[in-house]
């Protein structure tokens, strides 16, 4: 099978072309990325020759009619995914995650394919801490930042072009991925890089938000087992049953990398900031044979940090223009 995979040199995208060259090295990958400053190239390096890599944007509707014609099927990572950067320039959030999503449903249409639409938790807004329920696939869009509406408005063309159009796609929302290859500006590798640097962690407020934390492994063998084993024209939440909130998260960085349980810093908290989320991965386990992994999350953490001490050429870049901006944002 020929696969597409969008947003490969990212986060999550690069960990699914290694993870699918590794259980699945029947499929042929190809690639496409913008390479914007989340983008890396190194993160594909092992599988750089097995691949097949395209740079450009998915709102380049040429470029997208090509690429979608040659292959069978297209999982769509590509996104602007970070929160604080959507509430200083909005942009580029509508751009890539509404024209680009609308542009590759319009060839993935045309010539027939298969399309696998990779989503947030955030679409949902927040629960309130004390709220016993968690997210379903039928709970209503709420988003609460440029970020989040950007990926629930793309959402919401998926299941209209399936609809009106009898599109053959499936979707997926995801909690909080944590894991090798993330971009320095996310919440845990910032912490674990910010160590490894001598600086102390920064909280954002009194760190009582809670994030449903996912291995990217784990996302990544549940969106196969999706592909596989799911229904055309349905919505899977994956999530690994990993609720903690970002006080106990440091903690354990902390305790894993051999640091008081002070040795932290408040900052100000973000803008808008979601208070909890939390995903119910039923329907996803009742359909298909996925199960995480890593049920452990002091297990993942620690492969996380290890990963991160043994390729600091891959970060230590980054890290400096990366805490320019969170300074300039008084975070």
């Amino acid at each position: 099978m020929k696969v597409l995979v969008t947003g490969g040199a990212g986060f999550i995208g690069s960990n699914f072309v290694l993870r699918a060259r590794e259980v699945r090295p029947a499929w042929e990958l190809t690639v496409i990325d913008a390479m914007t400053y989340a983008g890396n190239r190194a993160s594909l390096a092992p599988v750089e020759d097995e691949i097949r890599f395209v740079e450009g944007s998915i709102a380049d509707a040429d470029l997208v009619d090509r690429l979608v014609a040659e292959n069978d099927l297209v999982i769509h990572f590509a996104a602007e995914s970070h929160n604080d950067n959507s509430l200083d320039n909005p942009w580029p959030f509508m751009e890539s995650n509404i024209i680009g999503t609308y542009r590759l449903l319009e060839a993935v249409r045309k010539h027939d394919k298969r399309i696998h639409h990779i989503s947030t938790d955030e679409v949902y807004g927040d629960l309130e801490l004390d709220d016993p329920n968690r997210f379903l696939e039928t709970t209503p869009v709420n988003p609460s930042s440029p970020y989040s509406a950007s990926k629930a408005s793309a959402d919401l063309l998926v299941r209209a072009w399936i609809r009106s159009f009898g599109l053959k796609a499936t979707l997926s929302n995801c909690s909080n991925n944590y894991g090798p290859r993330q971009h320095v500006e996310k919440f845990i590798p910032r912490q674990i890089t910010g160590i490894l640097d001598g600086v102390k962690p920064k909280l954002y407020g009194a760190g009582a938000n809670v994030r449903d934390w996912i291995h990217v492994d784990d996302h990544n063998d549940a969106v196969i087992a999706i592909v596989e084993q799911g229904r055309l024209g349905e919505t899977y939440l994956i999530g690994a049953d990993g609720e903690q909130n970002n006080r106990q998260m440091i903690a354990l960085i902390l305790e894993l990398m051999d640091k008081p349980a002070d040795w932290f810093e408040h900052v100000n908290d973000r803008p808008g900031h979601d208070l909890r989320y939390a995903i119910d991965s039923t329907k996803l386990r009742a359909e298909t044979d996925w199960r995480p992994q890593y049920q452990d999350i002091r297990a993942g953490l620690r492969q996380t940090i290890d990963w991160y001490a043994a390729n600091r050429a891959w970060w230590e870049t980054s890290k400096a223009a990366t805490e320019q901006v969170y300074a300039r944002l008084g975070r």
